[in-house]
């Protein structure tokens, strides 16, 4: 009976942060509103942001494999009949939702000084809010693609988008990815407040990765550095999971994509509890 009650008392312990963090959710909100209302507040084309960088890329993209590099597009996406522009802006929608969600949470601590060090709440909710501004974003772009999914579906002679229960799934696809950047966003803001050398790092290295992921192009796992990458990558099939439930119509359950779950599951545990430890010192390092 002692060593139950010893165990209950210890799961209330490690749920307490978690419960007084959801206490502040309306925190959370405020300041993601607050992040889109300064963005686009003086800006003509106000949340239109929101999507042109991923159209404009796409565009790029489309112009850079088709008209210069003369690539088939068969080896870019791995289908036949799947336009190239869809399976782009497919990739591109959720890599800029983690790109400038990340990017936004590297700094939220190190931005907020003045509510870090005047203002009691916890501290975790500065970059929780600042995923929380891009997944507005993220909602805005994912609106398009749904567009342009339509207008592809009516316009090619190839193919049409066909209902499938794999689509049901995609929830469960944007919740893996948030919590991914939870847990990564978390490591990255208290770095970056401990060693301001993270977020140049980071703001160089984010280009880097999106050609190490199968944002703009199928990365199949052949052999050598290719296999490495997908392996180590837990953003690959993140992005292969997305275009799996809405263009192939595949269940995205598979091995790659369950071990990605479970690394940003890990990550967010990680995060968080190394996160919560070091939380005291950062008025230190304002």
């Amino acid at each position: 009976m002692i060593g139950a009650a010893t165990a209950i008392d210890d799961a209330r312990t490690a749920a307490r942060p978690f419960a007084q963090l959801l206490r502040y959710r309306e925190l959370i909100w405020t300041l993601a509103w607050r992040d889109i209302h300064v963005r686009y507040k003086h800006s003509m084309l106000g949340a239109a942001w929101a999507v042109l960088p991923p159209v404009a890329m796409m565009l790029v993209f489309n112009f850079v494999f088709g008209a210069v590099a003369d690539i088939d597009r068969q080896k870019l996406t791995g289908h036949a009949n799947v336009p190239y522009c869809l399976f782009a802006f497919c990739g591109l929608v959720p890599w800029m939702f983690l790109a400038n969600g990340l990017t936004a949470a590297t700094t939220s601590l190190v931005a907020n000084r003045q509510l870090v060090t005047k203002v009691y709440f916890p501290r975790a909710v500065l970059p929780l809010a600042s995923i929380g501004s891009a997944l507005i974003d993220f909602l805005i772009a994912g609106a398009i693609l749904v567009l342009l999914t339509g207008y592809y579906h009516f316009t090619s002679d190839a193919w049409r988008f066909e209902w499938h229960p794999s689509i049901l799934l995609l929830p469960l696809v944007v919740v893996v990815q948030i919590v991914f950047m939870c847990g990564v966003g978390l490591l990255l803001s208290m770095a970056n407040l401990f060693y301001r050398d993270v977020g140049f790092l980071f703001r160089a290295l984010v280009q880097l990765w999106m050609f190490l992921t199968c944002v703009v192009y199928q990365l199949d796992a052949g052999g050598g550095w290719k296999r490495l990458v997908i392996q180590l990558n837990p953003l690959t099939p993140i992005i292969r999971a997305y275009r799996d439930c809405l263009l192939f119509g595949r269940l995205p359950l598979d091995a790659s994509f369950t071990g990605a779950a479970a690394i940003s599951f890990l990550l967010l545990f990680l995060g968080w509890r190394w996160f919560r430890s070091r939380e005291m010192e950062f008025a230190e390092y304002i």
